[in-house]
């Protein structure tokens, strides 16, 4: 039940806010009927994804990563309704995927800035979340969180031991290498995620991130015809 509820709950994250919404409300009824520190982590980390909802697009549409994103339009009721529900849970010392999926989104509502993000706690919850589910989609994302705890390449080096086949494995390479400052390497890859993107949105959001890295690298070639365009 609590699966079916996430998957709810997804479907309206990517879209419809109302479905979220009615996905939010029937976690609480569940949490409330059942004494299970994990129907309270699923709620808590409900509530830490929807408080980012406003921000999560811009007046056009299209996507705004979490790192990009205007905190200030954040619901802080409802991440520190979140986090209080999440500590209950943890303290029960009962941990399960949801909680530790929690636990992340915490960390990210805790950041007054991306930039002052605790992403060595959060490599070590998706350590903690791969123990607990084996998943290649926790492992894609811990590589992000490696990439930006130690370094792009020590990023790179944890994709390299997942499939390539994996979604948004390509995606993920991409921001990497850009990061990295393989700027070439990275519009390629971007390209190449957004054919494989699994809606419009997200197919746009890569294409625009492909077409600015190629912006720039045409323009550094107008400045310097010789410069190296690889990098």
């Amino acid at each position: 039940m609590l699966r079916v509820l996430y998957l709810v709950f997804n479907e309206g994250y990517s879209g419809d806010v109302d479905l979220a919404a009615e996905a939010v409300r029937l976690t609480r009824q569940l949490a409330a009927a059942i004494d299970h520190p994990e129907a309270a982590g699923l709620l808590a980390l409900m509530l830490l994804h929807h408080a980012r909802r406003a921000a999560r697009t811009a007046p056009d549409g299209s996507l705004v990563p979490l790192a990009e994103q205007d905190r200030s339009r954040w619901d802080t009721r409802l991440i520190a309704e979140g986090v209080a529900i999440l500590q209950t849970a943890l303290a029960r010392d009962r941990l399960g995927e949801f909680q530790a999926q929690a636990a992340v989104a915490a960390l990210h509502a805790d950041a007054p800035t991306a930039g002052e993000t605790d992403w060595v706690q959060i490599v070590e919850w998706y350590d903690e979340l791969a123990r607990l589910t084996d998943s290649p989609v926790v492992r894609l994302n811990r590589a992000v969180a490696v990439g930006e705890a130690d370094g792009p390449r020590a990023g790179l080096a944890a994709l390299a031991e997942l499939d390539a086949a994996l979604p948004r494995h390509t995606a993920v390479a991409a921001y990497l290498h850009e990061r990295d400052g393989d700027r070439t390497t990275a519009a390629r890859l971007y390209a190449e995620a957004a054919r494989k993107a699994p809606n419009l949105a997200e197919r746009d959001h890569l294409t625009r991130r492909a077409a600015r890295l190629n912006a720039q690298l045409d323009a550094h070639l107008d400045a310097d015809p010789d410069a190296d365009r690889d990098r």
